[in-house]
């Protein structure tokens, strides 16, 4: 059984290898999938959940939202694609996580970075 919830948050970067616009600062409105897997737990009070929405939802804010989240992500990622910031999330999130199965990065509306295991 897999189970997920959405995310979003605001930041800004610069990406410097870019030779187009995306070479200036901007920032976008982010929105992030992040889907687990496992077994329906057969006792307490997560009886028959993969896991309980409201720890998954404190765990990827904690880990990677409240990190991000209006900040300039060239102070944590070197060159700031949307592929470099969801393998950076992964990263964080699996130790945390051992059942994470995808993680998507939206970062426009038609534009998004996924990984999958």
């Amino acid at each position: 059984m897999k189970i997920g919830t959405f995310f979003g948050f605001e930041a800004a970067h610069v990406l410097p290898h870019h030779p187009g616009k995306c070479s200036r600062p901007h920032g976008h409105s982010y929105r992030l999938e992040v889907v687990v897997e496992g077994g329906l737990q057969e006792d307490g009070p997560a009886t028959g959940m993969v896991m309980d929405f409201a720890d998954l939802k404190a765990l990827v804010r904690r880990t990677v939202v409240e990190q991000l989240d209006h900040n300039d992500l060239n102070t944590l990622i070197a060159n700031p694609t949307a592929e470099e910031i969801a393998q950076w999330i992964w990263a964080r999130l699996e130790p945390e996580l051992p059942s994470l199965r995808r993680l998507v990065l939206w970062e426009t509306a038609t534009a998004y970075a996924m990984l999958e295991r």
